[in-house]
């Protein structure tokens, strides 16, 4: 008779990470690898759901310490026993799972942490603490406001809703005070702060949704301030500093003064697409929105795609010409399919008709032969394409993996220089689905402060089907064609890219943004986006009737 024992769990083990202000660019790198390898995240009050998304991977388990099953906010105990008990749940057999407990902020700074990893101590399970950026310095750093300088070189850090808190120690001329707190207790922080002797002339900033785009700064004075949010809940997180370092915001404002900030950008591109796009509109303080006009299909008839395939690998072809990272992606897929890898294209020379169609062969890990120094186009490419030369190049065909709605310039061209050409559809660009109402009726109200148009078919098949963008919706095209077609849709063109590429076109936007910003200080007017011009406009319109 034997006997069987159960296989010993291994508990997981935690790690206290924090997340940060906002800004997912100031996650640290250790939490960014955390999160990437963690098996069950655990997010704070304030969710960080879109930080999982960007660093997890898709399956990761989320367990909500912000509320309890009633919906009530958990107590800094009840998390404590939370996060033990999720850590003993998730125990496996045969290695040891890893749960990020994601915090707020710094972990250490009036986040509970101590509470939680005394538990865990408790409890015997393993941790280690990844600190973060805090709130306390990143938020008023992205106001433009120092939290020492000359005039004030003492800082206190205060928690408004603590009963203990000494608020004379903070009443000192040449101190700077940061209080922080959920919406409802600040008022009174500020109220006892005032209260306890701190002049009410000293400056003092409230930001809210800091180091976020949607940051707002309003600066005021202690007593101003006290009278103005007394009774009032304030309606997002926010951080107060005050102290005379208030006073140099005025010059060193950065973050809330990018040309394109809080502005929110229709992106009408296919997501795989847009990410250099909406990187770079978030460099300048940007949100987008992406909607995708096309969709990308295999063609009707996969034959001729197969054909081609099996003569590159058979040498064929002198050239292959990638006009697009569909195109790369088309290839990709049938290589995939017939078990091959990129050594089949041994001895085959390659071109890519710009950037990002590189960019997509490299991942691939294929460096192409001719990408266009100047324009990035087929007309760009076909300056480069050397002429046929029978002496030179053995074989005289190319091989070029297209689009269904592809033009024939390069085609003509590459023939008028002597190589014949395999123009093969490798995927077709049909319609997409209309988006959803929500945003059909944002494009068509001006919701959207500008849009991008990269190509004549982005500008047909938004129209087709979402609608017009509104008339103070700012209007940006890649280059003249597209310019054209979105003029002939009735549209006014506003911006124009220097060159065609989508870096030049968010830059031209960028370029109109501060234009707009030089306007507005020359008249003694503020800033406005342009989806706030029709508001303005109506109150102006309504104030002199």
């Amino acid at each position: 008779m034997t006997s069987s024992t159960k296989p010993t769990k291994i508990v997981a083990r935690i790690a206290f990470v924090g997340s940060g202000p906002g800004d997912p660019s100031l996650m640290t790198v250790r939490a960014t690898q955390l999160l990437r390898e963690a098996d069950v995240v655990i997010i704070d009050q304030i969710a960080r759901e879109e930080f999982v998304a960007l660093f997890a991977r898709p399956d990761v388990e989320i367990v909500d310490a912000g509320h309890g099953e009633t919906g009530q906010p958990l107590t800094v105990a009840s998390r404590a026993k939370l996060v033990v008990r999720t850590a003993k749940a998730a125990a496996r057999p045969d290695s040891q799972p890893l749960v990020v407990r994601l915090m707020d902020g710094d972990p250490a700074t009036f986040n509970g942490l101590a509470e939680e990893a005394v538990a865990c101590h408790r409890a015997e399970i393993g941790f280690e603490i990844v600190p973060g950026v805090s709130s306390v310095s990143a938020v008023p750093a992205y106001a433009g406001i120092p939290l020492t300088a000359n005039s004030s070189r003492a800082m206190h850090i205060v928690s408004a809703g603590d009963d203990r808190t000494d608020w004379a120690a903070c009443t000192a001329a040449d101190s700077t005070v940061v209080v922080l707190g959920a919406a409802d207790a600040l008022p009174n922080g500020l109220a006892k702060l005032l209260a306890a002797g701190r002049a009410p002339e000293t400056p003092v900033a409230l930001s809210t949704d800091g180091t976020t785009i949607h940051q707002i700064t309003t600066v005021t004075t202690l007593g101003e301030v006290v009278a103005q949010l007394r009774g009032n809940k304030l309606a997002a997180p926010t951080i107060a500093v005050v102290g005379s370092v208030v006073e140099m915001r005025e010059q060193l404002s950065w973050w809330e003064n990018k040309p394109l900030f809080g502005w929110n950008i229709l992106v009408p591109r296919t997501k795989d697409q847009a990410s250099t796009m909406t990187d770079r509109l978030a460099s300048y303080g940007a949100s987008s929105d992406v909607v995708p006009t096309i969709s990308v299909e295999p063609p009707r008839t996969p034959q001729q795609m197969e054909r081609a395939i099996k003569g590159l690998v058979t040498g064929r072809y002198e050239w292959i010409g990638f006009t697009s990272a569909n195109a790369v992606r088309a290839v990709r897929e049938k290589f995939v399919e017939f078990g091959l890898d990129a050594r089949a294209f041994a001895g085959l020379k390659i071109a890519a008709v710009g950037g990002v169609t590189a960019d997509a062969l490299r991942e691939w890990g294929l460096e192409p032969d001719l990408v266009p120094t100047g324009e990035q186009s087929a007309h760009g490419l076909l300056e480069g394409w050397p002429e046929y030369d029978e002496l030179l190049d053995p074989i005289n065909r190319v091989f070029l993996p297209r689009a269904d709605i592809a033009t024939d310039t390069l085609v003509a061209g590459l023939q008028e220089i002597g190589w014949e050409v395999d123009d093969v559809t490798a995927y077709r660009t049909v319609r997409a689905a209309p988006p959803a109402p929500h945003v059909r009726e944002a494009i068509k109200t001006g919701k959207f402060d500008a849009v991008c148009f990269t190509s004549s078919s982005t500008v047909r098949n938004l129209v087709g089907i979402a609608g017009k963008p509104h008339t103070t919706t700012v209007v940006a095209c890649i280059g003249p064609a597209t310019a054209k077609t979105a003029e002939e849709h009735g549209l006014r063109v506003d911006v124009l890219a220097a060159e065609p590429s989508a870096t030049a076109l968010v830059d031209a936007l960028a370029d109109y943004g501060r234009g707009l910003a030089l306007s507005a200080a020359e008249n003694g007017e503020p800033t406005r986006r342009p989806s706030e011009r029709k508001a303005a406009a109506r109150r102006k319109a309504k104030a002199s009737h």
